[in-house]
C-alpha cells in the first residue's frame, strides 16, 4: 500500500506488516503438510505473527485490522493447546483471513475504534474463525469487557490471577506500550489493575524515558493461562510473574506459582500442561533469534539502494579514467596508489551489489499458494517442488521476474499437466509435479519451470501459425523454431477460454519481460514426458567484469563470464565449408567480427582470437586487439536501438568513448550459428564438437 500520509512510525509498521503477512502465507501453506496436531514450531510462528500485527495494528489506528486479526489469533490459539486441528479447511480459511488482512492493511488506518465497519467479508470471515472455536466472532459485537467478556473458547472455569508486570527500564525507548498490554488483559475478564510506584524516583533527577513504575493485576477469567502469557510474548525484558490463586487453580488444572520476577516463559513447572509448556517454551525459543536478527538488519528503501549504485557505476568510470592517465604518466608512485584505489573500487563494488542481491526463494516462496489455488481451480493436483532458492539474483531483476513467472506455471498448470484420469492412462502417477529451479552458470542465473505433462504438440502448433497466419501452409520449420511460436502475441492453442489461460498474451509477456532483463528463452519439450522452458538471466543489471576488444577502430566488451580463452588466428580448411580454428586438436567454429559490423579488418597476422560458450558449445570471436579487463558500468540503449540483436548495452570507457557492450549468444543466433541458449547439449572441459560451425 501507499504509506503517503502516514507518520514514520506507522510506516515502518505497514512496511513491517506487510512482511509478517507474505511470511504467514508461506508458514500456512508448510503448515498444510504436516500432522491434523500441526507442528508446535510453525504453530507458534503464525500465532506470533498474528498477534504483532493485532497489538501493533491497534496502536497505530488500524482498530479494523486489529479486531479482525483477534479472531483469526483466537483460532490458532486453540490449535496450540489441541483443541482444533489443522486440516485443508482450516488452512483455506486462514489463507482467505491472511488475504483480507492484507487489504485491510492496504486500506490505512481508521482511528474510529469499535464502530468502524470492516466490510462484508471480514465479517463473514470472523464468522466462520470464531465458529472453529465455538465462540463469538469479535467483529459481530465489539469485544465486552465485563467477565468472561473474552471469547472463551472452552467450559474451563474462571480462574484468578495476580499478575505482576515491570517492563524494563529502556523499554519505551524501543516503543513499548504497556498501556495496551493493559488494555488487552481487560478484554480477557475481570480485572483490577494497581500501580506500583516504589522505585519511582524523585521528579528532579526523574528520567522521563524511562519506566521506573510496574503494575499489580488482579484478573479472574475463563481464558487458558497460555492467553494470558501471550499478551506479554514479546514483553522479553520485563518483570513479569502470573500467578494462579491456589484455591481455585486446582479447578482448572493451571501451572503452579511462577516465581516473581521470572518472564513466565521461563518460569514453567512440572505440573503444566504439557502442550502449553512445548508451545510457551517454543516461543520463548525462537524469540531470542528473532532479536539478534531484528537488531544485526537495517531496512534500506531501494531508492537509496539505487542512487548508491549510480553513484559507484560513475565511481568506477572515473577510476578507468584515472588509470588511462596515470598509465600516460608512468610515475611509479602514482602507480602504487592507482593499483590501491582500485583495489577499495573493486571492493566497494562487490559490497554494493551483495546488498542488491536477494534469493530467488523471495520469489519462490510466492508461487506456493499460486499452485495451490489453481489445484483447485482446474481440479488437477498439482505438487510445487523448488530447488536452489538459495541463488541470488539482483532485486531489480527479482522484481519483474514474477509476472513472467505467474504465467508460465499457468501454461503448464493448465496446458501441460494432464487431468487425473488422462496420466492414469498415460501410466503416470495421478498427482503432477510442476519444478521451479535455479542455479548460477556464470554471469548467468537459468531459471527453469518444468512440468511433467503431455509436452508441447509441435504439430498442433504449427498448424495454428498457418491459421493464424504466422506460417505459410507450405513452411517446415525445425521443431524448435515452431515451439518459440508459443510466445508469439496473441498465440494460443486452446479451444475454449477460460479464466486461467486462451487469450494468447501469457507467453508474449514472459518474453516481452525476459527480454527487457536481457534475458534469454530456450524451451526443451518430449511429448508425453513435459516441458522445461529455461530462462537465462543476468546476474545484475549494473556493473560486471568486461573484455575489452578492439575490431577496426572501435572498441568492444565481452561479458567476461562468457570469455574461456584467447588465441592466434589460424583458420583452417573443413571439407564441409565452414570457417573453423583447431584449438588443442578440436575444431571450433569462428566468427570475424570486422565483416559482422562492416569494418575493416587489421592484419591477419596480428588478429586474436577470444573463444567464448554460447549456447553450451565454444565459439571462436575473431578481434583485432585484445585491449584487457576492465569493471563496465552498463548504460541502456535508447528506445530505437534496444532491439538490435547481439547488442546489450553500452559503457563509458576511462577516455570518454563509448564501447558497445556484446551480447554472445545473440550474435551467434544473428550470424546464423548455434540456437539460443540452453536448446543444445553443453560439452565437456576441453571439448569442442568437430561438427559445430557457422556458415561461410
Amino acid at each position: 500500500m501507499s504509506a503517503k500520509g502516514l507518520s514514520p512510525a506507522a510506516q515502518s509498521f505497514v512496511l513491517e506488516a506487510e512482511e509478517l503477512l507474505e511470511a504467514l502465507e508461506r508458514q500456512l501453506l508448510e503448515l498444510e503438510g504436516t500432522t491434523a496436531s500441526g507442528s508446535g514450531e510453525q504453530v507458534d510462528a503464525v500465532f506470533r505473527a498474528l498477534h504483532t500485527v493485532k497489538g501493533s495494528g491497534s496502536m497505530f489506528g488500524f482498530d479494523r485490522l486489529a479486531r479482525f486479526t483477534h479472531d483469526f489469533e483466537t483460532a490458532f490459539d486453540a490449535v496450540r493447546e489441541g483443541r482444533l486441528m489443522v486440516n485443508s479447511a482450516l488452512v483455506d480459511l486462514s489463507l482467505k483471513a491472511r488475504d483480507e488482512m492484507l487489504a485491510l492493511l492496504a486500506s490505512g488506518p481508521d482511528g474510529t475504534g469499535a464502530e468502524a465497519d470492516p466490510g462484508p467479508t471480514a465479517r463473514s470471515l470472523s464468522a466462520e474463525l470464531a465458529a472453529l472455536t465455538g465462540g463469538a466472532a469479535s467483529l459481530a459485537a465489539p469485544a465486552p469487557t465485563e467477565a468472561g467478556g473474552g471469547a472463551s473458547t472452552g467450559p474451563l472455569t474462571p480462574v484468578t490471577y495476580d499478575i505482576h508486570f515491570k517492563p524494563a527500564e529502556g523499554s519505551l525507548r524501543q516503543g513499548m506500550r504497556p498501556e495496551l498490554l493493559l488494555n488487552e488483559l481487560r478484554e480477557l475478564g475481570d480485572v483490577t489493575i494497581e500501580v506500583e510506584a516504589e522505585s519511582l524516583p524523585p521528579l528532579d533527577v526523574m528520567d522521563p524515558t524511562l519506566c521506573h513504575i510496574g503494575w499489580h493485576a488482579v484478573l479472574t477469567t475463563a481464558e487458558p493461562r497460555a492467553t494470558i502469557e501471550a499478551v506479554f510474548i514479546f514483553a522479553d525484558d520485563a518483570e513479569l510473574s502470573i500467578e494462579a490463586r491456589a484455591k481455585e487453580a486446582t479447578d482448572n488444572t493451571a501451572s503452579k506459582e511462577d516465581a516473581p520476577g521470572v518472564p513466565a516463559a521461563e518460569a514453567r513447572t512440572d505440573d503444566a500442561p504439557p502442550a502449553e509448556a512445548d508451545a510457551t517454551a517454543a516461543a520463548a525459543g525462537a524469540r531470542a533469534p528473532q532479536r539478534a536478527e531484528a537488531a544485526e538488519s537495517v531496512r534500506v528503501p531501494a531508492l537509496r539502494l539505487d542512487e548508491m549504485m549510480d553513484q559507484l557505476g560513475e565511481l568506477v568510470i572515473a577510476q578507468s579514467r584515472l588509470r588511462q592517465v596515470c598509465d600516460r604518466l608512468a610515475d611509479p608512485a602514482l602507480i602504487s596508489v592507482v593499483e590501491e584505489v582500485e583495489r577499495f573500487i573493486t571492493g566497494l563494488r562487490d559490497t554494493t551489489l551483495s546488498l542488491r542481491m536477494l534469493p530467488i526463494e523471495v520469489v519462490f516462496g510466492k508461487f506456493r499458494r499460486v499452485v495451490r489455488d489453481l489445484s483447485t481451480t482446474l481440479g488437477k493436483d498439482v505438487r510445487l517442488v523448488t530447488r536452489g532458492g538459495e541463488t541470488e539474483i539482483d532485486k531489480n531483476v527479482i522484481d519483474r521476474l514474477s509476472e513472467p513467472l505467474v504465467h508460465m506455471i499457468r501454461n503448464a498448470m493448465d496446458h501441460g499437466v494432464e487431468t487425473a484420469e488422462e496420466r492414469r492412462e498415460a501410466g503416470k502417477p495421478t498427482a503432477a509435479t510442476v519444478t521451479l529451479e535455479a542455479s548460477q552458470q556464470g554471469g548467468e542465473v537459468l531459471i527453469t519451470v518444468s512440468d511433467d505433462g503431455r509436452g508441447l504438440d509441435t504439430e498442433a502448433i504449427r498448424l495454428k501459425a498457418v491459421e493464424r497466419g504466422l506460417l505459410a501452409p507450405e513452411e517446415r520449420p525445425n521443431d524448435a523454431a515452431i515451439n518459440e511460436l508459443i510466445f508469439a502475441p496473441g498465440f494460443s492453442t486452446a479451444s475454449t477460454l477460460s479464466n486461467v489461460s486462451g487469450r494468447g498474451v501469457g507467453m508474449d509477456a514472459v518474453r516481452t519481460a525476459v527480454e527487457g532483463l536481457r534475458g534469454k528463452i530456450a524451451v526443451d519439450t518430449k511429448m508425453g514426458q513435459g516441458t522445461r522452458i529455461t530462462l537465462h538471466m543476468p546476474v545484475t543489471l549494473a556493473i560486471i567484469d568486461g573484455f575489452l576488444v578492439r575490431v577496426g577502430s572501435s572498441v568492444f566488451v565481452l561479458p567476461l563470464a562468457a570469455v574461456e580463452e584467447c588465441t592466434e588466428f589460424a583458420p583452417v580448411a573443413h571439407e564441409s565449408g565452414r570457417r573453423m580454428i583447431e584449438l588443442r586438436e578440436h575444431l571450433v567454429a569462428y566468427l570475424d567480427l570486422a565483416e559482422l559490423f562492416g569494418t575493416a579488418a587489421g592484419s591477419e597476422e596480428a588478429r586474436r582470437v577470444v573463444i567464448v560458450r554460447a549456447g553450451g558449445r565454444r565459439l571462436g570471436l575473431v578481434v583485432d586487439d585484445i585491449l584487457g579487463q576492465n569493471q563496465t558500468v552498463i548504460k541502456p540503449l535508447s528506445v530505437y536501438h534496444k532491439n538490435i540483436e547481439g547488442i546489450a548495452g553500452a559503457t563509458i570507457l576511462g577516455d570518454g568513448a563509448v564501447a558497445l557492450i556484446l551480447d554472445v549468444a545473440g550474435i551467434a543466433v544473428s550470424a546464423g550459428g548455434p540456437p539460443p541458449l540452453g536448446s543444445l547439449p553443453h560439452s565437456g572441459p576441453g571439448e569442442a564438437p568437430r561438427t559445430a560451425g557457422l556458415a561461410a
